[in-house]
């Protein structure tokens, strides 16, 4: 029996999810949120892309954890996951188009990285990405053992006193508030979001697709209606029938 999902190493840099056969096939890398690289939901999202027709790479960025910790997003630098961009294109197995894609902090992340790639004219920029639950904004840094839910007194979505990204060694203009120049990115992009987001608002991608627009850009944007932070079974379903056909269409 042939496998209809493979997986195949990146050395030093880890798993990808792919068809079966020599390929190339297109690729696109997978950036988790702050549930952080063990809970296994971007290898569950790889291996939904594998089965049709992409080669995957969930790469895992944030630091300490395990399986029963989510583990931290302090100081992660975005630089890193340049390189491993850089990886996965040189992977034997992938073809010249490689995407992007990233949900909440994994979508802030995409957006991030391409936002500075595009400024300082770096080679390598991801021919399209999409963000799923993004925020408009630089966050603050997120640790696991911190977290509480939204109905603790006090809560907050993350720690406001440490810094969650770094390029090149350096924090600065990635303090938290501070807008995502996604305008910079000139490729397709493709933005969702549910409508009863109770973690990000919605006004987030609002806000993104404004400026976008103002730019005399034409991102592809869905807003899912009764949908919360991670959409539902159904809704969820119809996400990825419209990531698919935007990756078919821009990677394919």
């Amino acid at each position: 029996m042939e496998l209809r999902i493979v997986r195949r190493l990146i050395p030093e840099w880890g798993t990808t999810y792919g068809p079966p056969g020599e390929g190339p096939f297109p690729a696109v890398m997978v950036l988790h949120g702050s549930e952080g690289a063990w809970s296994g939901w971007s290898h569950r999202n790889a291996a939904i892309l594998a089965a049709h027709g992409f080669l995957a790479f969930p790469f895992g960025y944030s630091s300490g954890g395990n399986a029963w910790n989510a583990g931290h997003i302090v100081d992660c630098p975005l630089d890193r996951t340049a390189q491993a961009l850089a990886a996965l294109r040189e992977f034997p197995f992938v073809g010249p188009r490689v995407g992007l894609y990233g949900v909440s902090r994994g979508a802030e992340h995409a957006l991030l990285l391409a936002s500075l790639m595009a400024k300082e004219a770096m080679a390598g920029l991801p021919e399209a990405i999409a963000a799923h639950s993004p925020p408009d904004v630089v966050c603050g840094g997120f640790d696991a053992r911190s977290f509480r839910d939204a109905g603790d007194p006090g809560w907050q979505s993350w720690d406001g006193g440490k810094r969650a990204w770094t390029w090149k060694g350096s924090a600065e203009g990635l303090l938290p508030t501070t807008p995502i120049e996604v305008e910079r990115y000139p490729g397709p992009l493709f933005l969702s979001h549910g409508l009863k987001d109770r973690l990000w608002s919605v006004d987030m991608t609002r806000r993104l697709e404004k400026r976008l627009l103002a730019h005399e850009r034409q991102p592809d944007v869905h807003y899912y209606e009764g949908e919360d932070h991670l959409p539902g079974s159904e809704g969820e379903n119809r996400h990825h029938e419209l990531l698919i056909d935007f990756f078919e269409r821009h990677l394919g």
